[in-house]
């Protein structure tokens, strides 16, 4: 029994909904409206103590992280594996998986942030931003600090673009070896940041890829091309077709 707390539009959802398609599995849908603090009440809390989406359920196991959530999928559910046997292969997969979390996962949320939810904010003092929408969060607490009311200053937007920009880079020069990331296979190196890039192109920040990393734009068309992504991505997951998207990033 498989059930999955989760948000359409949720990047980290959106890459455990792609692992959970890759392997055909079904599973419980509990939409969780982030807008309207669903995943900072107490029940929400008693699962996933870290007030974020997504979490799987299995049985009776509370699975917490995107990406553990990802591996923990793919070890227990043997069939249509997304992790090479080879040890190196496999360490090659794990390599691309942190660096994912660790640069691109949080450089896509500036533009988000930016260009999508501030309208979530306006009418806030500052006292009341960080009292209502900072202050409640287990683990996001300071990213909201840092961002403020206002959205993300021009060091930060900048940063997120550089990141991006060298997240492509990487990616261009791992395709000329293969089709994906880590070599011949789709793999949960792809899982993780196909999310990612998808949501930089509904940004309409294609650009940071489309002249100098053409590699990554084919990549992108496989990676639509899967029926998974249908799965995953269904109608109204991405944040241009639920949200107002601003032109410029607000700086």
């Amino acid at each position: 029994m498989l059930k999955l707390y989760h948000a359409h539009h949720s990047t980290c959802s959106q890459k455990v909904r792609l692992a959970l398609a890759e392997k055909g599995l079904e599973f419980e849908s509990i939409v969780v409206d982030l807008a309207g603090k669903g995943h900072l009440t107490p029940e929400y809390l008693a699962i996933n103590p870290n007030g974020v989406v997504p979490t799987l359920v299995h049985d009776d196991a509370s699975i917490m992280d995107s990406s553990v959530i990802v591996e923990y999928i793919d070890e227990v559910f043997e069939d249509h594996p997304l992790v090479p046997n080879d040890p190196v292969a496999r360490a090659r997969v794990r390599a691309w998986m942190r660096f994912l979390e660790e640069v691109p996962t949080y450089a896509v949320r500036v533009p988000s942030f930016n260009k999508a939810f501030l309208n979530r904010f306006e009418g806030l003092s500052d006292e009341e931003f960080a009292d209502q929408q900072a202050g409640p969060r287990p683990l996001r607490k300071h990213f909201y600090l840092k961002m403020s009311k206002d959205g993300f200053g021009s060091d930060a937007v900048q940063e997120s673009i550089d990141q991006m920009k060298l997240t492509c880079g990487r990616m261009q020069r791992a395709l000329e070896n293969g089709p994906w990331l880590a070599g011949q296979d789709f793999s949960l190196a792809d899982v993780v940041a196909a999310p990612l890039i998808d949501r930089i192109d509904d940004l309409g920040m294609s650009d940071i890829w489309a002249e100098n990393f053409p590699l990554v734009a084919d990549w992108f068309a496989r990676l639509k091309a899967r029926p998974s992504y249908d799965v995953a991505m269904y109608k109204g997951a991405r944040l241009s077709e639920t949200h107002a998207i601003s032109d410029l990033i607000k700086s």
